[in-house]
């Protein structure tokens, strides 16, 4: 059960997604233009700008990161000219992907590779490779399993996450083991694949799993989605057997790409099961533009000086800093991940999200505003920036996060002045007064649950209430979870969250009593699920009483 400290926050600060781009307030920030124009003379920036707001939507600034629901990443100029280059010619799908998995062995060291549709369609074409051993006959039966040798993926614990639906989509049994002697007893004839997240340590890191994976001679697939590029490759030196990137991250390739590489068998068979062909794959079409433009980020990445970069995104950071650190009150402090070979200091870090980042820390009942509360002020007012927010429970601070490596030239002083803007407010000390609760919540409540194209019945029981804290259970349509949350006045706020091995469904009933106390009814928040609405009944006391009669003995008729 969340305490109440933890409820109050989930409630009180919703992020970015909670609300469609058109719910922002204007504020006397102003953004700048990027410098390359146009041939109309505009810059591309303001173009793109402009297109989102003649459809009534809001760009954002992104100093978050490579988060898709954001738009993941920009793509590099080159990357843009091939794809437009790419556009203007038909070619045989098969024959270009011949040539960029030759290319793409070339510049990265691995013996091939293939696109797809993003990392999360490489993830579904490797175990298909792995299920069918590139068998047609396999393929387009996929996901019935029925008949097959190949028919269970390991994953351990701490690998499983919100992407492993991928390779769940094939139809795979999913074994989940905990501990290197699970991993050992999972191992048989009927394993086709072990799937890792990248960066995982111990007993059930790369290196001991992929020992005891090569005694059976079964494939390894590291996910490392937003990783840096190494090469030659971190993880097939490692002993991964295949490894996939997202082509909208670090990369900064098409945003609906991804990238495979392995040996050359695993790859044609992996091609095999991904569009144009027909069969479980034909929904993860990936284009001739993407392929091409994938193949140009891979290019140019081996060409970048990465230090160079490094070194502009801290004097963006810096720019910021500057501005803020005049605040009485404000500390900061930018963190600097880095890797061998590098020369900038920070201890060693893992390869994914790879970026410097400003913490921007103070006290909340000195400045009277949350990490939380300023995020989602920047999230909502224009000129709109996306941050990360936390608390330092320890240090009693609150705070905010900028990370760089996804900002633009012209953001740094826009990001400065806004920032610098919206902790320079004076605000007056917040009440942690509330208000008396209009009823008891206590009891069975029925509730009617309203999605977009369905509907389900859920059920509250409310076990306890303090004041003006509630708590108690949510059955949903398939478990029991704990619930809590407040009552002041009307206004009833209560947050469940359904888990499952690598998801998690977060619901936050915002509702107003009614009905003398008998009926709530309002919003449900879902994050990235968007929104539902509820009504709950509280279900009366069935008012009957009736003595139970303890027999004697075993009985003697059944």
């Amino acid at each position: 059960m969340p305490s109440r400290k933890e409820v109050l926050k989930m409630l009180t600060a919703l992020p970015l997604g909670a609300a469609a781009g058109s719910h922002f307030a204007n504020g006397d920030g102003r953004r700048g233009d990027g410098a390359i124009l146009s041939e109309n003379g505009k810059t591309n920036r303001a173009m793109g700008d402009e297109a989102f707001r003649n459809i009534g939507v809001e760009p954002v600034i992104n100093c978050r990161g490579t988060f898709t629901i954001i738009g993941g990443s920009l793509e590099r100029p080159q990357v843009r000219q091939a794809m437009e280059a790419a556009s203007q010619s038909y070619v045989q799908y098969d024959e270009l992907a011949e040539g960029i998995g030759r290319r793409l062995a070339e510049l990265t060291g691995a013996e091939w590779g293939i696109v797809s549709a993003g990392c999360a369609a490489a993830m579904k074409h490797a175990t298909a490779a792995c299920v069918t051993g590139g068998n047609p006959e396999k393929l387009v039966r996929i996901p019935d399993l029925t008949g097959f040798e190949k028919t269970e993926v390991i994953i351990p614990h701490n690998s499983r996450n919100a992407y492993d639906h991928a390779v769940r989509n094939i139809g795979v049994d999913v074994i989940t083991v905990e501990t290197e002697k699970e991993f050992k007893l999972a191992l048989s004839s009927r394993t086709a694949m072990v799937y890792l997240l990248a960066g995982r340590r111990g007993p059930l890191g790369l290196k001991n799993v992929a020992k005891m994976a090569g005694e059976f001679d079964v494939p390894v697939l590291v996910d490392a989605a937003a990783e840096d590029l190494t090469i030659p490759n971190a993880h097939l030196r490692d002993g991964a057997t295949m490894v996939c990137y997202s082509g909208g991250k670090a990369l900064r390739g098409p945003q609906c790409a991804g990238l495979l590489l392995g040996p050359k068998h695993l790859m044609q068979a992996a091609w095999q099961a991904s569009s144009p062909h027909h069969g479980p794959g034909r929904d993860n079409k990936v284009g001739r533009e993407e392929m091409m433009g994938m193949l140009a980020a891979v290019e140019a990445w081996v060409k970048i000086d990465h230090e160079a970069e490094w070194e502009t995104w801290l004097s963006w950071l810096d720019t910021i800093d500057r501005r803020v650190s005049g605040i009485d009150g404000i500390d900061t402090v930018v963190e600097e991940p880095s890797l061998p070979g590098m020369s900038h200091p920070g201890a060693l870090a893992p390869i994914s999200n790879h970026s410097p980042r400003l913490e921007i820390h103070w006290d909340p009942d000195r400045l009277h505003v949350t990490g939380g509360e300023l995020a989602e002020r920047l999230a909502r007012t224009r000129p709109r920036i996306v941050v990360g927010s936390g608390t330092d429970d320890e240090a009693g601070t609150s705070y905010i996060t900028i990370t760089a490596w996804m900002m633009q030239p012209d953001d740094a002083e826009v990001v400065a002045g806004r920032i610098h803007e919206l902790l320079s407010k004076k605000r007056s000390p917040r009440s942690n007064d509330m208000q008396a609760p209009a009823a008891r919540l206590t009891g069975r409540w029925n509730v009617d649950m309203q999605y977009y194209a369905g509907q389900s019945e859920h059920v509250f029981f409310i076990e306890d209430q303090d004041e003006n804290w509630v708590e108690g259970a949510h059955q949903g349509d398939f478990t029991v979870r704990d619930i809590g949350g407040t009552v002041e006045g009307t206004t009833v706020k209560l947050l469940s969250t359904e888990r499952l091995p690598g998801d998690r469904v977060t619901n936050i009933f915002t509702g107003t009593l009614s009905g003398d106390g008998n009926r709530i009814s309002g919003d449900v928040f879902l994050g990235e699920y968007l929104t539902a609405t509820f009504e709950a009944t509280r279900q009366p006391k069935s008012g009957d009483r009736e003595p139970i009669s303890v027999p004697e003995g075993p009985p003697l008729a059944t």
